[in-house]
């Protein structure tokens, strides 16, 4: 991070309600999580009365199994902004230029220029037609946050080889990607893959995730990586759940149906919908969503301003949750647009 930078940098708006009364759909968490979670998490008390084993082995080989790469691999950090974080910092130096997409996950451009970094902003759909030669990173999101597409992965997998050739460094942020069953990129040459463990089993609070690379850059990872960065509670947790792969594939089904209920009722109510693979889906209301956003708060259902995302004035990002849920958003939308 560069001190000279700090003053020149905002913090990035998020979703999220802590509001328990409200129907939260601005924020993208599963509604559900794996069995026997809370048990291994009260088991886990103890561990942290003590200092966790700084090297990870249970977390490191389960999230190995995870993503396909070897343990050593694993870099283990509190969620994946986190990770995200770390990439930057021992890659961006003050005057360095990195690709980045828009619209798409905010904090990029932020950890960026505290790094004292130049953001080169390019549409998310033409990142990978770009050539990566003269940039010290580029950064991809799969699926992209809001839009919920993903890479096409022979593309991706193409634009990584041309990032080698280039010496430039690839950040892919797959934060969603356990909703899709498309694979990790984890383990590739040059690649920095940063994974969340929060969205996908519905423990944002827990903050446990990962970064995974190889040579010289995962030596980089694992030098400046803080002692102790997951607690051994999250370690627990956090491994107890990606071994869970029955719930990983019972989630993906449900999300799927789920997102397409939800997709086909806001076209029904003259919604412009697009295509997705993530667990929300982007929506242009056709004007700017201030009202539609004030009318649904006041039916208490929240719904994600997109307009914070670079590029975007007249779009809601909406969670998939359960049919109920989603029931009861239709109901709030029929209200507010009869």
């Amino acid at each position: 991070m560069d001190p000279n930078s700090i003053g020149e940098v905002n913090r990035v708006p998020h979703g999220s309600s802590d509001d328990p009364d409200v129907l939260d759909l601005s924020a993208n968490i599963n509604p559900r999580i794996p069995d026997g979670t809370r048990s291994v998490y009260e088991a886990a008390f103890e561990d942290a009365r003590s200092y966790p084993n700084d090297d990870y082995p249970a977390f490191r080989a389960t999230a190995a199994e995870y993503v396909d790469c070897g343990p050593e691999s694993v870099v283990p950090t509190p969620g994946g902004l986190a990770a995200i974080r770390l990439a930057i910092g021992v890659t961006v130096t003050p005057g360095d230029r990195v690709l980045v997409p828009y619209p798409s996950f905010g904090e990029y451009v932020r950890e960026v220029e505290l790094a004292g970094g130049e953001a080169v902003l390019l549409p998310h759909d033409r990142l990978l037609e770009q050539d990566p030669t003269n940039y010290t990173m580029a950064i991809v999101c799969t699926p992209n946050n809001p839009t919920g597409e993903c890479y096409p992965g022979e593309e991706l997998r193409a634009f990584a080889d041309r990032c080698v050739n280039a010496e430039t460094t690839l950040l892919v942020d797959e934060a969603f990607l356990g909703f899709t069953d498309r694979p990790s990129l984890a383990g590739s040459e040059g690649v920095v893959v940063a994974r969340s463990l929060t969205k996908l089993f519905g423990l944002p609070g827990l903050r446990a995730g990962f970064a995974v690379a190889e040579g010289e850059l995962l030596d980089r990872l694992a030098v400046a990586r803080p002692a102790w960065s997951v607690g051994g509670p999250a370690a627990a947790v956090g491994a107890h759940a990606m071994r869970d792969s029955a719930f990983v594939i019972e989630t993906r089904r449900r999300i799927d149906r789920e997102r397409a209920y939800l997709r086909e009722g806001l076209k029904t109510r003259g919604i412009e919908v697009g295509e997705s693979e993530a667990p929300f889906v982007l929506c242009d209301v056709g004007e700017p969503p201030e009202r539609l956003l004030a009318a649904c708060r006041e039916r208490d259902v929240v719904l994600r301003d997109a307009t914070t995302f670079r590029g975007l004035d007249r779009h809601v990002r909406i969670a998939v949750r359960t049919r109920e849920a989603t029931e009861r958003l239709f109901s709030a939308l029929d209200e507010v647009y009869r």
